[in-house]
């Protein structure tokens, strides 16, 4: 750019400098005029009559002029051919020129790059190039600009100062910035030619990594530092060693743990905090764990101390601290003792115990005292006063609820002036008992024993409640009871069995032995072996005591059902319940089942007789209006012809109706005979629609099929399949507008196959749909009329007998949907031949398949 442009200007200025070809002709054309002018003279001299001064002058002036012409002409023709030379290497720089910059743009505007140039005359800044969608930076130049809505915001406002800088004093600078989407971006700002330039770069592979690894260390660096920092602010001796054992960095402490002047002499002069035994020690250990502990004795200041010695070794060294423990092992083993000394004779007791010294502050708790009141050991170890446990205790509302809780506790911590033990009973709000006992010290302090006597009351509490509750139970009981213990006398009777056995209950309350009650009980009915029987379970010694029951026919008409249970303690449960309704009832439901299975089996039987005993008349009349259709027999006219049609659709639809009832019938007498074979679903339900192609034609119905060509076979009885087909398609046709659209699909899944029929006329309505497949329910739809409500019955039981399911929807107006599931095989077993079983007998219509009735049930 700046060749061309340097190209450009020179040229200016040596033409703004240099005078115009035409005036460069002047100083020429003076030169020729004197020779002009002699030779005018000559001319004159020679011819001097014949022309005069002025027609010479003329001459003259006239060949000056054309001699100026000439040169005039040929120097405007050398000038233009230069001029035309500068112009088209003019163009050629410009083409040149043109080139560089497209050549720039194209380097600029790359797919790993955007620049964005801010020029100094406008301030508007031109952005060209993309970041690609990685980085999470939006393609639109406005949006890009918008650094706050992609960026994190602490990396916009780095940006934005950067930029600002940038414009406003050339100060270049280098970032690296985190988007929104956790993307790193790489921003570099510089000037050139008097514009601000940044560019920026989405980080992937190697430079993201070195980014990341820039990141990586100044957050580890600062981490450094802080730890460096509370390292240094720690009471406690820290180092850090190099791989070679000399000391990189030791804190404050322990500068003055080995007496030095400060902590970077320690380090220079290596001083050891620990003996060469201890290194000797921790050296062997990193040998084969890197991480050491273990307390030592250290010498510091004059003054032997134990210190906890933590050292880690690493591959960059070692580094380690030092905590003193001294006071902490010397107040340790003086806890020890004290806990020595109270385990033996305090915390191996289930009664909690808490000791407070002379300044009321806990000095000794057990394990119980802590579970009775489940405080926090933390709490209990910082020795808390007697009152401010009290106040933790009612904050917590494990104290008895007091109405003047201060004048309460006033009265509890009395105790530290008495000089006999007191006691007191709390009662806890969560249901607790507590016997508290406060015996005072003769040093002064209290020692506190806490008794839990929840257990104790709550256990006469519910012996008294079970025994009030079995009392209510057993007198209210329907069920006459009787224990007897095991002495064999009575112990406990209830009303019911008073009631049952009209008992004298004066006899009773004197407790009487079995032997007794059963004379009683014999003046009703006297059932010797039964009585004996119940006498030898109560008072037998048998190893093994098993229970009894039976049930008692008395002469009154009760029948009373006993029964015996052994107890636990040795004693002899015995029960009698009046079951005389139940065993009425029971009977008169078995007598009513008996006759409805009679009337069940005569109805069958009726059925089947009737209906074979219809179809041979039936067979008869078909074949002779057959016969009478035949011409062969005869011509018919018009009229006799519709009559005969119309014998032969009325009997061929009563045969249907027969053959559905023979096969409702076959079902409900579980004997249908189903038989099982490879069924080819297309060449079924093409056979299906063969059987119903008058109806077809008359109604103008479209049928249409949606079966796969691999749908494949399913194993079932073919002849029961095209029975449902047939009836589905049947009352699909009935209820479909006159040239409406019926249609078949059939579907493989994981579950079975599926056959579907699906119609577009009329619907049924909601209140009819719970009553669908019920057998002789059908209904009425314009013009049309009722069938004998068979067939959906007849589907879905031949759909059940295959062990399938089927589905109906339907909305009026809008169509019915019918849809039968069959699995790919019957259950094990069924199908089976039975030897009783009765095949639907012949003289179907075509293919197999009946003239099913055309009521939709």
């Amino acid at each position: 750019m700046p060749k061309h442009g340097g190209r450009r200007r020179g040229n200016s200025s040596r033409q703004s400098g240099s005078p115009h070809p035409a005036l460069k002709v002047l100083p020429l054309a003076a030169c020729f005029l004197p020779i002009t002018a002699a030779r005018a003279q000559d001319l004159a001299q020679r011819f001097p009559t014949q022309l005069g001064s002025l027609e010479v002058l003329w001459i003259v002036s006239l060949l000056g002029a054309l001699t100026f012409a000439v040169f005039s002409a040929a120097i405007l023709i050398r000038n233009r051919r230069r001029a035309e030379e500068d112009i088209a290497r003019l163009e050629r720089g410009i083409a040149d020129f043109q080139a560089s910059v497209e050549q720039a743009e194209a380097l600029l505007d790359t797919d790993d790059q955007r620049n964005v140039i801010w020029h100094r005359s406008t301030g508007k800044p031109t952005v060209i190039g993309s970041l690609g969608g990685g980085s999470g930076a939006p393609e639109s130049p406005a949006a890009f600009l918008a650094f706050g809505t992609w960026l994190t915001p602490d990396a916009a406002t780095r940006l934005e100062h950067a930029l600002a800088d940038l414009r406003d004093d050339g100060e270049g600078f280098a970032l690296t910035v985190t988007t929104t989407s956790g993307g790193l971006v790489e921003a570099v700002g510089r000037t050139a030619s008097g514009r601000a330039i940044a560019r920026f770069r989405d980080l992937t592979g190697e430079r993201q990594a070195h980014a990341l690894m820039v990141a990586e260390h100044e957050k580890l660096t600062s981490m450094v530092e802080t730890m460096r920092a509370l390292l240094d602010a720690m009471p406690n001796p820290c180092w850090i060693r190099n791989p070679d054992g000399s000391f990189l960095w030791v804190n404050e402490a322990y500068a003055e743990a080995v007496e030095a002047p400060n902590q970077v002499q320690a380090a220079r002069a290596g001083n050891e905090l620990l003996d060469g035994a201890a290194r000797k020690l921790m050296e062997g250990h990193h040998a084969t764990d890197p991480v050491f502990r273990k307390r030592l004795p250290v010498v510091v200041a004059g003054d032997r101390k134990l210190f906890d010695v933590l050292d880690v070794a690493g591959d960059e060294g070692q580094a380690g601290i030092a905590i003193d423990v001294s006071e902490l092992e010397k107040m340790q083993a003086d806890l020890r003792r004290t806990l020595d000394f109270h385990a033996r004779t305090l915390d191996e007791l289930a009664t909690a115990v808490a000791i407070f010294g002379a300044d009321r502050r806990l000095t000794f708790y057990n394990a119980a005292y802590r579970d009775l009141w489940g405080l926090d050991p933390a709490f209990l170890e910082s020795a808390p006063e007697d009152s401010a446990i009290l106040d933790r205790l009612r904050q917590d509302r494990k104290l008895p609820e007091q109405a003047d809780f201060r004048s309460w506790k006033k009265s509890i911590l009395d105790a530290y002036r008495e000089v006999g033990a007191i006691e007191h009973w709390w009662h806890l709000p969560d249901g607790r008992t507590v016997r508290v006992v406060a015996n005072p010290h003769p040093q002064g302090g209290v020692t506190y024993v806490y008794e839990n006597v929840t257990e104790k009351l709550d256990l006469e509490s519910r012996y008294n409640a079970l025994i009030r509750v079995q009392r209510e139970t057993l007198d209210n009981l329907q069920e006459g009871v009787a224990v007897f213990g095991s002495n064999g006398r009575l112990r406990l009777w209830n009303p019911s069995i008073v009631a049952i056995w009209r008992l004298d209950e004066t006899t009773l309350e004197d407790r009487p032995h079995i032997a007794q009650v059963i004379e009683q009980c014999r003046r009703i009915h006297d059932d010797a072996p039964t009585w004996q029987r119940l006498n030898a379970t109560v008072t037998g010694f048998a190893e093994t005591r098993t229970p009894i029951a039976g049930r008692m026919e008395r002469g009154d008409g009760t029948v009373v059902d006993y029964a015996t249970l052994p107890l636990p303690d040795g004693a002899t449960l015995v029960t009698f319940v009046d079951v005389t309704d139940t065993v009425h009832v029971e009977r008169a439901l078995v007598d009513k089942n008996e006759a409805l299975q009679q009337a069940d089996e005569l109805k069958n039987t009726f059925i089947q007789h009737v209906s074979y005993e219809l179809r041979s008349p039936l067979t008869n009349i078909i074949g002779f209006a057959q016969l009478l259709n035949d011409p062969k027999f005869g011509e018919l006219n018009d009229k006799q012809q519709e009559y005969t049609d119309y014998i032969r659709s009325s009997s061929a639809a009563l045969l249907a109706i027969i053959n559905d009832i023979l096969d409702l019938a076959t079902l409900d007498a579980g004997i249908m005979e189903l038989h099982l074979g490879e069924v080819d679903i297309g060449e079924t339900a093409t056979a299906a629609i063969e059987g119903l192609q008058d109806r077809i034609r008359e109604s103008e119905i479209r049928i249409t099929t949606d079966i796969p060509d691999d749908i494949g076979h399913f194993t079932a009885d073919e002849k029961r399949i095209r029975q449902v087909l047939y009836n589905l398609l049947s009352n699909a046709i009935v209820y479909s507008d006159h040239g409406g659209l019926v249609e078949i699909i059939a579907r493989r899944s994981g579950e079975g196959v599926s056959l579907t029929v699906r119609d577009h006329g009329c619907g049924i309505p909601q209140d009819f749909m719970p009553n669908v497949f019920d057998r002789f329910v059908s209904r009425t739809t314009g013009n049309r009329r009722r069938g004998p409500g068979l067939g959906l019955a007849i589907v879905k039981s031949f759909v059940e007998a295959h062990r399938g399911v089927v589905d109906i929807a339907s909305r009026e107006g809008e169509g019915t949907t019918v849809t039968c599931l069959f699995p790919f095989e019957p259950a094990p077993g069924h199908g089976d031949a039975s030897p009783a079983a009765i095949a639907a007998p012949d003289g179907t219509a075509a293919n197999g398949v009946p003239a099913a009735g055309a009521g939709r049930s």
